[in-house]
């Protein structure tokens, strides 16, 4: 099976052959959920192209804690043993994914042993990335913030973002007018160019530079424990 989700590739051709027969291609569209908080997880979404996001909600209120492109996969719970979790996962940009029902998906990892322990170290992967968002969100600016999460973006979706306001206002859990304050602080620095609805990367190192410490960790840890040879 030929596949662009760089977790699938990281197996061996024999290991993904044997899970291969069980994914279903799919189209999901920008707003598309893939589980609501505390409902069943019907599906494990191995992402071709696209970006996720997933959000934790309090009083009425969201804010992301994750992504997933097609570095990985999403229904992190299901690798753990566990059916729903209380967070909330929808298509942030539309793509492609490789889907396994729910049920299928669990007891493949527990007959391929080279097929769970990639999943687990991708769990891992994103429990970090929720710690390193935990931490920026306590520790850093809006404007180290909102380059981090436009760094990740890019990893996932290429240099060209087809992202709104109304997402980094959840992604960085402020209000509009302190998103667009920060928008153009970026742009001020020739890193970015922000239209209605589209961000274009302009200048990777700058953004970098920007985020410091606040970008790097989760995406050193995916190379340590999954790209490594």
């Amino acid at each position: 099976m030929q596949t662009f989700n760089t977790l699938l590739q990281s197996l061996q051709p024999a290991e993904l052959e044997r899970v291969a027969p069980h994914f279903e291609r799919v189209e999901l569209k920008r707003g598309d959920v893939l589980f609501e908080s505390l409902a069943p997880i019907g599906h494990a979404y191995f992402f071709e192209s696209g970006l996720s996001s997933e959000v934790a909600t309090s009083d009425g209120k969201s804010i992301e804690i994750g992504c997933v492109g097609r570095e990985g996969f999403s229904g992190a719970a299901l690798a753990l043993g566990v059916d729903r979790t209380p967070h909330r996962s929808f298509m942030q940009a539309g793509g492609e994914a490789l889907r396994i029902p729910a049920s299928v998906f669990q007891a493949k990892l527990e007959e391929n042993v080279a097929f769970r322990h990639t999943v687990l170290r991708y769990v891992h992967v994103f429990q970090v990335q929720i710690a390193a968002t935990a931490l920026a969100d306590g520790r850093s600016t809006v404007e180290q913030r909102l380059a981090r999460w436009v760094l990740m973006a890019q990893d996932r979706l290429g240099d060209e973002l087809p992202l709104t306001h109304e997402f980094f206002a959840l992604m960085l859990g402020v209000r509009r007018p302190s998103v667009t304050d920060a928008i153009h602080a970026l742009e001020s620095t020739r890193c970015i160019r922000a239209e209605r609805g589209l961000v274009t990367v302009r200048n990777r190192k700058t953004l970098e530079a920007l985020a410091g410490g606040s970008y790097g960790v989760p995406e050193a840890e995916y190379d340590r424990l999954i790209h490594a040879p």
